[in-house]
C-alpha cells in the first residue's frame, strides 16, 4: 500500500485521525455551533421560504460569471451595515477566505507578520512561494512591535484570529493601535468571536469599539455561531475589488450557495434581534463552566489539558458512554492534547454542568 508506513506511525502516536458519523443520542459540546442556531428550525423554514420565492436554488458559476446573486449582495450589505464596513463579499469557506486574503494581498515585497497560533487555512497560504512571513509569539504585543519597527518591507499586513480556537484566548486591543501606528493591513479572523463577543455580537472590533480604518479586514465563517456553511471578508471597496482580481478562491470557484446565504442571513437577523438574551445566556454557560472546572474564557472555548494523546480519547470515549460529546484535539493541531469544551447554548445549564463534572472526574485519571 502506497503509505501503509506512515498510517502506521500515526497510530502508533496516538494520532490517526477518523471520520466519526454525527450521533443524535449525545448532547453536543464539541462542534462550534455556537449559539444552537443550527438547530432552529424557524430559521430553516425561512431560508427555504426566501428560496422558494426564487426562480433558482443554486447559483451555477462564479461571483464574476453569472453566479452573484440579490441574496449574495443583501446578506453581505448587512454586514456591512452592522460592522462599519464600506464593502463585502461572499466566499464558498473560512479556509478559501485564508486563501484567498493571503495569496492575493501579500505581494512581492511585502512582509505578513501572522500570530504563531493562526489558523491551519492561513498558514498554509504562507507556504505559497511568493509570500513572505514572520510569525510572532502568541499574543506578543511587544514583539509585533518590535518586527514592525524593523521592517522594511513595501507593505505590511498583520494576521490575527479574535478568538482563537484551541485556548478561546482574545487577541489583545493593541493589535488595532499597531496596525494603525505602522500603516499595516490588519487581517482579524473572527470566526470564533463574531456571534459570540461584542456589544451587538459582532466579534472584537464590536467587543473593543474599535472604529474601522481603511486598513483594516474582517474574516468571518458562517459553519459556527451563524449555524450555516460559507464565509464572509469585510474591508473598503478598494480591497474588495482587488480582491475580485486577484484572490483565486472567489475568481475561479463557484459562488456560496443561495441556501447558505440566506440561511446565514436569518441567523443574522436571529442574532440581531436577541442580542441581549444570547449574552446572557452566554454569560450564564461561562460563570458555569468557571464553577466546576475553574477556567475562564473569554469565548464559549475551554481547553482542559491532559497532554497525552491517547487519553484524551479515552475521555472522549466516557463521555460518548455517558452521552455527551467533546472535543479530543491531539498533536499537532496542539502542542499537547486538550479535551475541547464548548458551552454550547443549545444544551440546558445542567447538561453543561453535568458534561464538567465528569471531565473532571476522567481528567483526575490522568493526573501525574
Amino acid at each position: 500500500m502506497y503509505y501503509e508506513k506512515e498510517l502506521r506511525a500515526l497510530e502508533r502516536a496516538g494520532r490517526l485521525r477518523k471520520r466519526e458519523l454525527y450521533e443524535e443520542r449525545l448532547t453536543d459540546f464539541s462542534s462550534n455551533d455556537y449559539l444552537g442556531l443550527a438547530h432552529d428550525k424557524m430559521l430553516h423554514r425561512l431560508t427555504c421560504q426566501k428560496i422558494d420565492q426564487n426562480t433558482l436554488h443554486a447559483t451555477k458559476a462564479s461571483l464574476l460569471v453569472n453566479g452573484y446573486h440579490p441574496i449574495h449582495k443583501a446578506f453581505e450589505d448587512h454586514l456591512c451595515r452592522l460592522n462599519g464596513f464600506e464593502e463585502g463579499v461572499v466566499v464558498g469557506s473560512g479556509f478559501n477566505a485564508n486563501i484567498a486574503l493571503i495569496e492575493a494581498l501579500v505581494r512581492k515585497g511585502d512582509m505578513l507578520f501572522m500570530d504563531e497560533k493562526y489558523h491551519a487555512s492561513g498558514v498554509l497560504a504562507t507556504q505559497i512561494e511568493s509570500v513572505n512571513v514572520t510569525f510572532f509569539e502568541h499574543n506578543n504585543m511587544a514583539q509585533l512591535r518590535e518586527m514592525l519597527e524593523n521592517s522594511h518591507a513595501k507593505r505590511k499586513i498583520i494576521a490575527v484570529e479574535g478568538i482563537y480556537s484551541m485556548d478561546g484566548d482574545m487577541v489583545p486591543r493593541e493589535v488595532f493601535d499597531l496596525a494603525c501606528e505602522y500603516d499595516a493591513l490588519l487581517i482579524v479572523d473572527e470566526a470564533h468571536s463574531s456571534g459570540v463577543v461584542g456589544a451587538n455580537l459582532c466579534g472584537v472590533y464590536d467587543h473593543y469599539g474599535i472604529a474601522i480604518e481603511p486598513n483594516f479586514i474582517k474574516m468571518g465563517t458562517l459553519g459556527k455561531a451563524y449555524g450555516s456553511f460559507g464565509a464572509y471578508i469585510l474591508a473598503t471597496s478598494h480591497i474588495i475589488e482587488y480582491l475580485l482580481n486577484r484572490a483565486k478562491p472567489l475568481i475561479y470557484a463557484t459562488s456560496l450557495s443561495l441556501y447558505d446565504t440566506a440561511l446565514a442571513h436569518e441567523a443574522l437577523i436571529y442574532m440581531s434581534e436577541h442580542k441581549e438574551s444570547i449574552k446572557e445566556q452566554i454569560a450564564l454557560r461561562r460563570k458555569a463552566v468557571e464553577e466546576e472546572l475553574g477556567i475562564k474564557s473569554d469565548s464559549l472555548i475551554f481547553p482542559i489539558h491532559i497532554g497525552d494523546n491517547r487519553a484524551v480519547m479515552q475521555i472522549k470515549e466516557a463521555l460518548a458512554a455517558e452521552g455527551f460529546s467533546v472535543g479530543a484535539i491531539r498533536e499537532p493541531t496542539v502542542p499537547s492534547a486538550i479535551i475541547r469544551l464548548i458551552a454550547r447554548l443549545e444544551p440546558s445549564i445542567e447538561e453543561l454542568r453535568r458534561a464538567c463534572r465528569l471531565i473532571n472526574e476522567q481528567s483526575k485519571r490522568y493526573e501525574a
